[in-house]
């Protein structure tokens, strides 16, 4: 049977408040490029970065059971142009897509935050029960 330990938990969530950041970060960029001629807007896109790396190493992922979950896990980041209709001036930021991303992210940050705050909470209860 496999565990999940507490470190493995606070990983996991160090791993999604860093993509949230990311994100938000890419969009805060779009955002600022918004009147600026030719610019192209810009994704994070996780699951490619990890396909590439995967590919690099000789690594097929695979299912064993029909109880795994499917999908994957990236570690890692790319940023890619977004396809998405271009003003005349060529560039292809929209203000509601960014701000939707930023909304987004911040849920995302704002989510593992709080789970990681938990945890720390059981521990520094835990610590302070034995006294």
């Amino acid at each position: 049977m496999n565990t999940i330990d507490d470190s493995a938990v606070v990983e996991a969530l160090r791993r999604q408040m860093s993509r949230a950041a990311m994100r938000q970060a890419i969009a805060a960029g779009n955002l600022a490029n918004l009147n600026t001629p030719g610019y192209k807007a810009r994704e994070a896109v996780f699951e490619d970065a990890l396909n590439s790396r995967l590919e690099e190493e000789g690594v097929t992922l695979r299912r064993t059971s029909d109880a795994h979950l499917a999908g994957t896990q990236a570690s890692g980041v790319v940023t890619v142009e977004r396809e998405g209709p271009a003003r005349r001036d060529g560039n292809t930021v929209q203000l509601d897509t960014e701000l939707l991303q930023m909304t987004r992210a911040a849920g995302d940050f704002a989510a593992a935050q709080t789970a990681l705050a938990a945890k720390f909470r059981l521990v520094r209860y835990a610590i302070s029960e034995g006294r």
